[in-house]
């Protein structure tokens, strides 16, 4: 049975091992690939403390999926009157675990965060993998990407 958990600082391990596994694919690096150590301890202290929600998903004790949702505060707006946006980022899924409803499960619990804190907008750039769904969940193609009015 798949776990779905919002991450803080008693499973950074878990969230930071499939970051660096969703960065070496997405990037086409080899899976020994090592990172720069300063790049996974600014990316660690980013999620530890940083204007973030990430999820994790987790298969008995095999992390197989994460996504994240980054706040942005901007001078409110008619549309969005309380300056709170959000962009959803890392979306990523193992291979073996793809086309079972994971990623969509960790798009919506970051939706549910997102509306929580009061955003007005989520925005995000899809890869032609996700864009499908992210459409079928109610995003919009926008000029910069995509966006989810909130």
């Amino acid at each position: 049975m798949i776990e779905f958990k919002k991450t803080d600082y008693t499973n950074i391990a878990d969230l930071m091992s499939v970051r660096l596994e969703m960065l070496r694919i997405v990037n086409d690096l080899s899976a020994d690939y090592e990172f720069d150590e300063s790049f996974i301890n600014s990316s660690r202290e980013y999620f530890l403390n940083g204007n973030q929600t990430s999820v994790i998903a987790k298969d008995e004790e095999n992390v197989i999926g994460c996504a994240s949702i980054s706040y942005i505060n901007i001078m409110p707006t008619f549309s969005h009157p309380t300056g709170k946006r959000a962009h959803l980022m890392n979306v990523y899924v193992n291979k073996s675990y793809r086309r079972q409803g994971i990623a969509r499960k960790m798009i919506l619990m970051l939706v549910e965060e997102a509306r929580a804190k009061g955003c007005t907008e989520i925005s995000l750039d899809a890869t032609t993998d996700g864009y499908p769904l992210y459409k079928a969940i109610g995003f919009k193609e926008n000029k910069e990407g995509m966006v989810l009015p909130l």
